[in-house]
C-alpha cells in the first residue's frame, strides 16, 4: 500500500487535487486538513519536505495547507519555497475555488468550519432510522467544499449532511 504523499502515514484514501484532477493518497489527518481548515500542530511539520516534492500535486497540496496555517514557520517556508509558474497557478486556482463557496445559515449569517449550529426544524435522517429534533445543537460542523447548501456534523453519534436552510448559527 502506498503511504500518504505528505506525511508517509498509513492507511490512506484517494484524494483528487482540483482543478487538474490528479489523484494522490492521503492519510486521515492530512485529508481532514485539506478538506477543513488545518490547525497548527506537529503533524504539519511534514510539509517541510512535501513542498519540495518533485510531484506537482504534492507541491500544490503542501502550498495550500501552508497558506491555510496561521503559523510563522508556515509563512517562512512559503517565502523560500519555489513552485514552477504553472504549478503555482494550479495551487492558487484551487485555493480561489474553495474560497468562492460561501455557506450561510437560514438568516444569512456566514458559517465557518468548526462553528456550532442549531437545527430549526425536525429532520428525518435517511438511512440512520432516527429524526434529528428541532433545537439540537450540532457542534464543530464541516463545510462541504463544492456545495454552499451542505454542511456536515454529528447528531446522536452519526455524521450527517444537513442543508444550511435548516440551521441557524449559535
Amino acid at each position: 500500500m502506498t503511504p500518504c504523499v505528505l506525511c508517509k502515514a498509513e492507511p490512506v484514501s484517494p484524494y483528487t487535487v482540483a482543478p487538474k484532477e490528479d489523484t494522490v493518497a492521503l492519510c486521515v489527518a492530512c485529508l481532514t486538513g485539506v478538506t477543513d481548515a488545518p490547525q497548527d500542530g506537529p503533524h504539519w511539520q511534514c510539509l517541510n519536505e512535501a513542498i519540495w516534492s518533485a510531484v506537482p500535486a504534492e507541491q500544490v497540496l503542501a502550498w495550500r495547507l501552508l497558506n491555510a496555517l496561521d503559523a510563522a514557520w508556515a509563512n517562512d517556508l512559503l517565502e523560500i519555497a519555489y513552485l514552477e509558474p504553472d504549478v503555482l497557478e494550479w495551487a492558487q486556482a484551487g485555493a480561489a475555488a474553495s474560497e468562492a463557496v460561501v455557506h450561510r445559515d437560514v438568516n444569512g449569517t456566514v458559517l465557518s468550519n468548526g462553528d456550532t449550529v442549531t437545527l430549526i426544524k425536525a429532520l428525518p435522517v435517511k438511512g440512520a432510522g432516527f429524526t434529528a429534533k428541532q433545537g439540537t445543537a450540532v457542534r464543530r460542523i464541516s463545510l462541504e467544499q463544492d456545495n454552499a447548501e451542505h454542511i456536515s456534523g454529528r447528531v446522536e453519534g452519526q455524521r450527517i449532511v444537513i442543508l444550511t436552510k435548516f440551521v441557524k448559527k449559535s
